[in-house]
Parts: structure tokens; sequence; C-alpha cells
């Protein structure tokens, strides 16, 4: 039996991922079943069980490629000698957004996981460890800007991080729901927030 290339595996893994996709735009995550989604790509169970056991197995894998482009906006600031400000670093995760939104629909898709999350705990689980990826390297990024003394070093990593991963929510929501808002009104509102707060901080001691 000729063996079966990896460039065939992964455009096969792309099939299915793209027609289930379809699927849950069209007619909602919790309303798609396995044999939809086996229509849609034209495909045999077999040969999308081989892939994956079941539907959160397949939205975590669309999860897993949105948060990866995501993150992968602030890993870059992260491996930069002299990181940018945060405005930037966001702006870019915003256009990253905007981007796979375009491409695959991942706002509303994203919408729809949330909502159905509440009901499955094991689709629950899938969004509590990408959201942990992302908080996690915001962490890193904050930690960063405290080394290079542009963020106060008493802030704690953690908790910065817990703010700054509610942004990317909320553009999705205002973005995928009102259509209104797109990432350089959204970056601009986070610069004028940021630089109110670096305006009302009191002035730093001096020294004699």
């Amino acid at each position: 039996m000729p063996r079966v290339s990896q460039a065939h595996l992964d455009a096969r893994r792309r099939q299915i991922l793209d027609a289930a996709r379809r699927c849950f735009l069209r007619d909602g995550f919790h309303a798609t079943s396995m044999q939809d989604v086996l229509a849609e790509a034209n495909l045999s169970a077999g040969a999308v069980y081989r892939y994956f056991r079941g539907k959160d197995e397949i939205i975590a894998a669309i999860a897993h490629e949105a948060v990866t482009e995501v993150a992968g906006a602030v890993e870059t600031a992260l491996g930069s000698e002299n990181p940018p400000p945060l405005d930037e670093v966001l702006g870019e995760a915003f256009l990253a957004i905007q981007r796979v939104d375009a491409e695959q629909g991942f706002a509303k898709l994203a919408i729809q996981v949330w909502g159905e999350a509440m009901r499955t705990p094991a689709l629950a689980e899938i969004i509590k460890e990408e959201v942990g990826r992302v908080r996690g390297t915001l962490a890193r990024l904050v930690r960063t800007y405290q080394e290079r003394g542009l963020m106060a070093a008493d802030a704690p990593p953690e908790q910065v991080a817990l703010v700054l991963v509610g942004l990317l929510p909320g553009f999705v929501f205002q973005h995928a729901l009102l259509g209104d808002v797109d990432p350089g009104a959204f970056r601009a509102g986070l610069r004028a927030l940021l630089a109110t707060g670096l305006a009302s901080a009191p002035p730093a001691p001096t020294t004699v």
C-alpha cells in the first residue's frame, strides 16, 4: 500500500475543518451534527474520524488556529529587543482577529462557541485552555515591559494580563454583532486610555 504523504494528510484535515466551519456558521454549533460535517466535506465517517473523534475536537482545532494567529502578534513583540508600545501590540492582535474573521468567519463562530461552552463542560475546558495561552503570553509581555521600565514594577503581571485579555473578546463581540468597530478605532481608544492613565499618575519623587 502506498504511503500517504503528509501534504495529503494536511489537506484532508483542512478539508474537514473548513467544512465544519461552514456548517457551524450556517446552522450553529449546537445544531450541527457530525453527519452534517461528513456531508459538507463529502467524506466517509472513517475518513473524518481518523482525524477527529467529534465536534469538540474539531472546534478545539479551529480555536487553536485562531488563537495562534492572535497570540503570534503578541509573541512577535516579546521577541523584540525594544518592544513597541502596548497599544501597538494589541492593535496587531486586533488586526489578526479581523484577518481571521474575514478568512474564516472567526468572530461570529467565536460567539457561538462561547455560548455553547456554557452548557458543555468539555468545550468550556477547551476555551479555558486557549484563553490561558493568551493570558500567559500577555503576562510575559507585561514582565518584559517591567524589566525595561515601561510599566510599574509592582503591577502583578497575571492581573494585568486578565484585563488585557478582556479587550480581545470585547473587540470580537463588537466587530461581529455591531460592525461599527475596526482595529484602528479600537487601538486609538486604548491609546487614549493609556495616555489618560499616565497623565493622571502622581509625579515621581525628585531626588536631591
